[in-house]
């Protein structure tokens, strides 16, 4: 079905109203984009509040065999309703990604750069004002309290619950649900005419009613045309906008298919026609694949979502290969969850979660039967006691996941754990400002590690508390010039601070790894630069600068396979973007592979980007395969200590709790 335009924008305008109808594309665009993030950080608190249990995973790898970690992952043969509903849910989940992604794609043709950090969600330290107990406003889209059947549902975050799928199935009602569900005297505030009368630049846009109406709009703008003969496509369309693309990318051997055959993810700028049809088709996708607009009338749960839209489950198999604990290749999980569910909009797939929910078992629930953590509930029936990597015991996490429910911690493990869910997203939201929006220095690469990474801290926020994360309460700013050091006892700066990482430097991917001695985890990256860990985009070119900056990643490299000599040590990285993911560093963490590291002091130097300059010192240091990252971390620091004429304590501290409930990254 092609794609009509509505009555209201087929009349030539007068070309006086180009400009404020300009303005309006272009807020209309940062419209789309907002909606399409605000509903990532909601379904995810829901996702990650199902109740269950994974192993840490990898190809070769079987350091964790034996052992599980809290939180649910994709099923490939899902049989319990929280398995099911967990595909479901993630399901959508990744389809609300690759929307954000077309998305942005669609605003930089329009000469928008993409704000992912944008004030309608977030205030300015990252926290999420726009889900609260009291909100009733699905962003650009409608106010819950003038619906008929959702006035009493709050747009706020929460574990998987029936209010919680009300809220999820008013996001993505199709439009005759949605007219009929607004209350008599409010029509009018919804379902705007395009181009809308009386708008003026810094007005609020009008509420859409539905995403679908949303993109109509969208569509009916990019249709405009003028009395002179002009249109306002052409005067628009931006022929070096930036184009990013996570779905539809060929990166051998890490994603070596394109997902979806059946329409492009990315727009070709070398050809404005050819660019139009293929914002319309975008438009088409999302909302063919949200609430199956494309179908006028059909039964429930009829397979909405047209075959072009729809993943190739060949692809999803090669793309998202899924593994045993022992390192071994098995059926893909996620290639099951996505392509079992995305023949249903949406809007469906909530609709069956309901119908599961009376049997889905979330967090709260289970922490209030077990009340606390036993061993035998942290290892599997192949765990080996003898425990050959000596990596923390499962009592030792069942008691730091006690210790951090205890009754005198629990409000400040809230508070902690919150926060690391927030800088885990924010470590996403961020990168990806620079990722539509490339700075001087060059091109960044997407953070798909901090994806990975934030449902992982999410779902530990879950399993320890049973509480929803506090999304809103967002994080300390930076102090500028200081040296923060990644994990405990590798206070680089001589403070004699040997705590923890501060929470306002906590970050999953080494992207979001802001300057100096950030660097955590276990994937090693060449000191020039190197690929981003797990990703599946190409890596794309940049220059290392000198001193205490540094230009965006370039070369080659990445994770488990490095192609380059010498590499970046946790917490000793010469600057943002070096020296692995994850801080703080979990106690499991351990590195894939044998290889050497470069050593650097830090001397302050106001020329730098934090106020410090690396300098290069001493002869590599060896690392070994298992070796845990924190002790090579450890070393490191020892080394740097030394080389400034001082003495630490011969070995590191006993990991705290936090760093023992963290999963480690594969």
């Amino acid at each position: 079905m092609t794609r009509t335009l509505s009555a209201s924008a087929q009349a030539p305008r007068d070309p006086a109203l180009k400009k404020i109808d300009k303005m309006a594309l272009r807020a209309i665009a940062q419209a789309a984009v907002d909606v399409e993030l605000f509903t990532i950080p909601l379904y995810m608190t829901s996702l990650y509040s199902i109740q269950g249990m994974h192993a840490i995973t990898g190809q070769g790898n079987d350091f964790y065999q034996g052992r599980l970690w809290p939180g649910s992952k994709t099923s490939a043969n899902p049989v319990t309703a929280n398995e099911q509903a967990f595909n479901l849910v993630f399901s959508v989940f990744i389809q609300e990604m690759l929307h954000l992604q077309m998305a942005a794609n669609m605003a930089t043709v329009l000469g928008v750069s993409p704000n992912f950090t944008d004030t309608a969600l977030q205030d300015d330290r990252h926290g999420w004002t726009c889900y609260g107990p009291s909100n009733s406003v699905i962003p650009n889209i409608i106010d819950l309290k003038d619906t008929i059947h959702h006035e009493d549902v709050p747009v706020n975050v929460g574990p998987l619950s029936d209010v919680l799928l009300r809220l999820f199935i008013a996001i993505e009602q199709p439009e005759a649900d949605a007219r009929a569900n607004i209350k008599y005297g409010k029509e009018k505030d919804y379902f705007p005419e395009a181009p809308f009368a009386d708008w003026k630049p810094g007005d609020p846009l009008p509420r859409f009613g539905t995403i679908g109406w949303m993109y109509q709009c969208y569509y009916d703008y990019l249709s405009l045309e003028y009395t002179d003969g002009s249109t306002l496509w052409d005067a628009m369309f931006t022929a070096t906008a930036v184009q990013n693309d996570l779905f539809n990318s060929f990166s051998s051997p890490g994603h070596p298919m394109r997902e979806f055959m059946g329409f492009e993810t990315t727009i070709a700028t070398t050809d404005k026609s050819i660019a139009f049809e293929q914002m319309v088709s975008m438009m088409d996708a999302i909302t063919d694949q949200g609430e199956g607009s494309e179908i006028k009338r059909r039964p429930q749960l009829l397979q909405a979502v047209k075959p072009k839209y729809q993943p190739s489950n060949t692809a999803l198999r090669a793309d998202y290969p899924s593994y045993d604990d022992a390192g071994k290749q098995i059926p893909s999980a996620d290639a099951v969850a996505r392509s079992d569910n995305d023949p249903m909009d949406h809007y469906e797939r909530f609709k069956k979660v309901a119908d599961l929910l009376p049997q889905v078992v979330t967090w709260p629930q289970w922490l209030e039967t077990h009340k606390t953590w036993t061993a035998q509930e942290l290892q599997g029936s192949d765990y080996d006691p003898t425990n050959p990597l000596k990596l923390p015991t499962p009592d030792e996490l069942a008691a730091a996941l006690n210790a951090l429910n205890a009754p005198d911690a629990r409000a400040e493990s809230h508070k902690l754990l919150s926060q690391a869910v927030i800088g885990a997203i924010a470590g996403v939201t961020t990168v990806l400002n620079d990722y539509w929006t490339p700075p001087s220095t060059g091109p960044v690469l997407f953070p798909f590690p901090s994806m990975a990474g934030s449902g992982d801290r999410m779902s530990i926020a879950w399993a320890v508390l049973g509480q929803t994360p506090d999304l809103s309460i967002g994080l300390d700013r930076a102090t500028p010039n200081k040296l923060y050091h990644s994990c405990q006892a590798l206070d680089l700066d001589g403070t004699g601070d040997n705590t923890c990482a501060a929470v306002e430097i906590f970050h999953t991917c080494r992207g979001s790894n802001n300057c100096h001695a950030q660097g955590g985890c276990g994937f090693v990256q060449p000191i020039s630069g190197g690929g981003n860990c797990g990703s599946a985009v190409v890596t794309r070119g940049g220059v290392v600068g000198s001193g205490g900056s540094c230009a965006g990643p370039g070369g080659a490299g990445g994770c488990g396979a490095p192609t380059q000599k010498l590499y970046s040590v946790p917490s000793d990285n010469r600057c943002s973007g070096f020296g692995g993911c994850a801080v703080p560093i979990s106690a499991s963490q351990v590195f894939p592979n044998t290889g050497q590291m470069q050593l650097y002091d830090f001397v302050q130097d106001s020329s730098g980007k934090d106020g410090w300059m690396s300098v290069a010192f001493g002869d590599p240091m060896l690392y070994e395969r298992g070796e845990k990252v924190h002790d090579v971390a450890y070393r490191a620091y020892q080394a740097v200590m030394a080389h400034r004429g001082k003495t630490v304590p011969a070995d590191p501290p006993d990991p705290d709790n936090l760093r023992l409930v963290f999963p480690p990254s594969t």
